[in-house]
């Protein structure tokens, strides 16, 4: 079943489940798993054309354009930065072990304090299967928010804004920092999440900095659940 957040005659917002692709593999790749992309527009029955994308592992909101004025417009919000993407993640308490001593990393143990707002830099570079620190790579850079503990798991909750739209950025960053997100095996995590899923949520876009909002008639803010 897709879930359609917000649509009207320029776009179409989803909240995209996890174990699902936001656009098909390329062309020459065969891939049977499920995509978003190709199912809305079997729904809809018109051409849409793919703004940004998701992890497959990863949920939340995810922007398609319905016509290839609005693609254009909205593809300058994100290349310029102006679109304010929040996702949610959960962690376990800091530890490195999942890093092996081969692998350069300062390794060091910080105290978190609710509210406490960080900006993680690096030089990313995206690999077979996974991003890793390179002098060949580009700038990386995430905004970062500790919000505490969450009672009924007892894991940690961050937001993250990610300033630079590098692959795997978020997942990487926490992972270096000593938190990978719960279920992400691929950067260290020890813990399962659910199948085809990891603990990192897309919830909220906001608009409010990019041009043409008003005539293209979205909301400057859009919200889903969390987890």
């Amino acid at each position: 079943m897709i879930q359609i957040i917000f649509e009207n005659e320029h776009f179409v917002v989803c909240d995209k489940p996890s174990g699902v692709l936001s656009t098909p593999g390329r062309p020459h790749e065969k891939d049977d798993r499920s995509c978003l992309g190709t199912d809305l527009q079997e729904k809809l029955q018109i051409q849409i054309y793919p703004v940004h994308r998701l992890d497959f592992e990863v949920s939340g909101l995810v922007l398609y354009a319905k016509n290839p004025k609005a693609h254009a417009i909205a593809n300058s919000w994100f290349e310029e930065k102006t679109v304010r993407k929040t996702y949610r993640a959960w962690t376990l308490i800091q530890n490195f072990d999942h890093i092996p001593r081969q692998i350069q990393n300062t390794r060091e143990f910080f105290t978190l304090e609710k509210g406490q707002i960080f900006e993680w830099k690096c030089q990313l570079l995206r690999g077979k299967k996974r991003s890793f620190e390179s002098p060949h790579g580009k700038l990386s850079v995430t905004k970062v928010q500790y919000l505490g503990v969450q009672e009924k798991t007892s894991y940690l909750q961050w937001d993250l804004n990610p300033v630079t739209g590098r692959s795997h950025q978020l997942r990487y960053e926490l992972s270096r920092h000593g938190f990978p997100i719960i279920g992400d095996f691929l950067y260290g995590s020890k813990e399962n999440f659910t199948k085809q899923a990891i603990a990192l949520r897309s919830y909220r876009l906001d608009f409010l900095n990019c041009n043409s909002v008003d005539t293209l008639k979205i909301p400057k803010v859009l919200e889903t659940s969390l987890l």
